[in-house]
């Protein structure tokens, strides 16, 4: 097997059927060397029915159905391990990654990288606010990391075996799968693309969900949110001592008329970083505690395809 396509679905039946017309022509020089893997993430439309008509069809795909929804890169995970290729594609069924680069992203690993990610120049039919936090995520998120993540870049990439087998070792359950490819390594190098505008649907990712994806980014590749908040522990400290030293000046001069403003600012200060700290606390000993159950990523509860030979079919 050549080349394996990830392809993670949830609630994407109207999108599907212009992916795989769009992938029929990206994978026609490859042959029967080609597969497309359909991961369904839970989906609660005929996504896995559209899925499954298409592999009554086609041999070169394959559809994994997971037995709940686990999340985009839990359902990334899954296919990734069901790949077979000697070169990973990774693309989201919504096309706004063109599956057209990858003749590309095939020209550059021949040149001897180990991964070629897409580079995000643009970002068509987009919110303002979604464009500007995503900037800003990243730029927070390398400033806070010990690992250097390319800015501006999705799970849009092309990885070989190597690369892949590298990534598919790590065991955290809070996957950041975009930072586990740039924390392993390798020789790795951008391609630049505009980003276009959703086929159809609408995102998966509201508010909440980036919300929480940004934090387990950062708590997956950095410790400095503990030692901000340590820093954040000796301010206060200093704080309260400035105050002790005004508080003895104000009645050492007799100046101690009662005032309840400044009370509750200092209450309110001390409230609020006391409350920082123990979330960011909170956020990694909920990681530890998740970790240590050793649950499995997922289950899987359909497959079909003509080519699957993946002696496991229970949980990974």
């Amino acid at each position: 097997m050549t080349i394996s396509i990830v392809v993670p679905c949830l609630d994407e039946e109207g999108a599907i059927p212009s992916l795989l017309s769009r992938l029929d022509d990206v994978v026609a020089p490859y042959g029967t060397c080609a597969e497309i893997i359909l991961v369904d993430d839970g989906s609660k439309d005929r996504t896995w029915s559209v899925i499954e008509a298409a592999c009554e069809r086609e041999p070169k795909l394959r559809g994994i159905r997971l037995s709940a929804n686990r999340g985009h890169q839990i359902a990334l995970t899954a296919g990734l391990e069901a790949a077979r290729g000697a070169r990973i594609f990774m693309l989201d069924a919504d096309l706004q990654d063109p599956p057209e680069l990858l003749a590309d992203m095939m020209h550059m690993m021949d040149q001897g990288y180990d991964v070629v990610y897409g580079r995000r120049i643009e970002r068509h039919g987009e919110t303002f606010f979604k464009r500007a936090t995503a900037w800003v995520f990243y730029r927070i998120l390398n400033a806070m990391s010990d690992t250097d993540i390319p800015q501006d870049t999705g799970d849009f990439r092309l990885v070989n075996r190597r690369a892949l087998d590298a990534v598919l070792a790590m065991p955290e359950r809070a996957r950041f799968v975009r930072g586990m490819f740039a924390w392993v390594g390798f020789k790795q190098i951008g391609i630049e693309y505009p980003r276009a505008s959703r086929t159809s649907g609408e995102t998966k990712y509201p508010v909440r969900k980036m919300v929480r994806f940004a934090v387990d980014a950062m708590t997956a590749f950095s410790t400095k949110p503990l030692k901000f908040a340590t820093r954040m522990s000796f301010a206060s400290l200093g704080f309260s001592a400035l105050m002790m030293i005004y508080v003895l000046y104000s009645f050492a001069i007799y100046q101690t008329t009662p005032g309840w403003a400044s009370i509750v600012v200092v209450i309110s200060l001390f409230s609020g970083v006391q409350l920082l700290t123990l979330g960011i606390l909170g956020e990694y000993v909920g990681r530890l505690c998740v970790e240590s159950k050793n649950r499995p990523l997922y289950y899987v509860a359909d497959e079909i395809g003509s080519r699957l030979t993946a002696p496991d079919q229970g949980n990974k």
